[in-house]
């Protein structure tokens, strides 16, 4: 397998100095490994803290800034980062107000958050923790007890960080991040395994005329194989798992997210099929955003995420949000 690097063992470090040199309006720590705004923390504001493995970009980096978060920490790939990374950058979120850590459901990620949760509290800093688990594929994973946390993490970080910079308090933050994950479901399909830069080779095998449904963003298997069909008759399979799990009767925020391989017009393509069977549902799609947001290095394959969202959380989606990886508004 081809790719654009150097050494497999500095992808990260070197992806993270092309961070600081694209946008100079973050901060990139390319030795404490992580990416705050430039400016620094707004005094009396609530911090938003996100992170994980590698790989998956533009989460988590891609979504720090004004509207979203304040501080992001990147794992190697696919592999947690450690609590001494989370710490320094709950610190330098922390504008005095507290700060948020949004999680997904995998184990190291709780379990490393948790930890660097418990060394901010001995500094004199308050956290709360969004626990992110909105994969409706299985109960359980290779990487978690309970559900994964996949697409809505998109979701949490943009209408948390928004209520965050208006100045919500800590404690209403934390708790719009968690009626965003309780009203979302995801599921995805994988067309083809991503490739680790260390392995340089896929992280799994897929015979050309079968996917795998219920795919977990770093590869974990779903609920099964299953032969290719139609675009038209996965999108109804995926969205009939999420609906059957957490039905939607309100209006919904709709993510139809690329896994990093899979081309725009086909992601397109995808969405035309979700509003015409949602509508045959009768679900009413609130808002929408399609492309390739929460990624697994160059997977071919997409996730559908639905948010029931009512008028306050449409209003904080709609919010003005300037990340590199997230854009609109003022």
């Amino acid at each position: 397998m081809k790719k654009f690097m150097n050494d497999p063992a500095d992808v990260v470090a070197q992806a993270l100095a092309g961070v600081a040199a694209a946008h100079p309006e973050l901060r990139v720590d390319v030795a404490e490994r992580f990416i705050t705004r430039a400016a620094g923390p707004r005094p009396g504001k609530v911090g938003l803290v996100s992170g994980g493995g590698s790989g998956h970009e533009p989460l988590h980096g891609g979504f720090v800034g004004p509207g979203m978060l304040d501080a992001a920490c990147p794992g190697e790939i696919f592999t947690s980062p450690v609590p001494d990374q989370i710490l320094a950058a709950t610190r330098a979120a922390d504008g005095g107000a507290g700060v948020v850590h949004v999680v997904k459901n995998y184990t190291g990620d709780v379990m490393n958050f948790q930890l660097a949760a418990e060394l901010a509290a001995d500094e004199g800093i308050s956290v709360r923790t969004v626990l992110v688990d909105d994969d409706v594929a299985v109960e359980d994973s290779t990487w978690t007890a309970g559900r994964r946390g996949t697409g809505a993490t998109l979701l949490v970080e943009k209408i948390a960080g928004a209520r965050a910079e208006e100045g919500g308090g800590l404690a209403e933050v934390a708790a719009i991040g968690q009626e965003v994950n309780t009203s979302s479901g995801s599921f995805a399909y994988a067309l083809r395994a991503g490739t680790t830069p260390a392995a340089g080779r896929p992280g799994f095998e897929l015979p050309e005329d079968e996917i795998e449904a219920g795919v977990g963003i770093h590869g974990e298997p779903g609920r099964r194989r299953e032969p290719m069909r139609p675009a038209k008759d996965l999108v109804r399979s995926g969205l009939d798992a999420i609906l059957a799990a957490k039905p939607f009767p309100g209006p919904v925020i709709v993510l139809v997210n690329g896994l990093g391989g899979t081309p725009l017009i086909e992601l397109y393509l995808v969405f035309g099929e979700v509003a015409a069977y949602l509508a045959q549902r009768g679900v009413r799609i609130a808002r929408q955003l399609v492309g390739n947001y929460v990624t697994s290095l160059d997977m071919a394959g997409m996730s559908l995420t639905l948010c029931q969202a009512g008028d306050e959380m449409i209003r904080l989606w709609d919010a003005p949000v300037r990340t590199p990886g997230l854009r609109w508004g003022a």
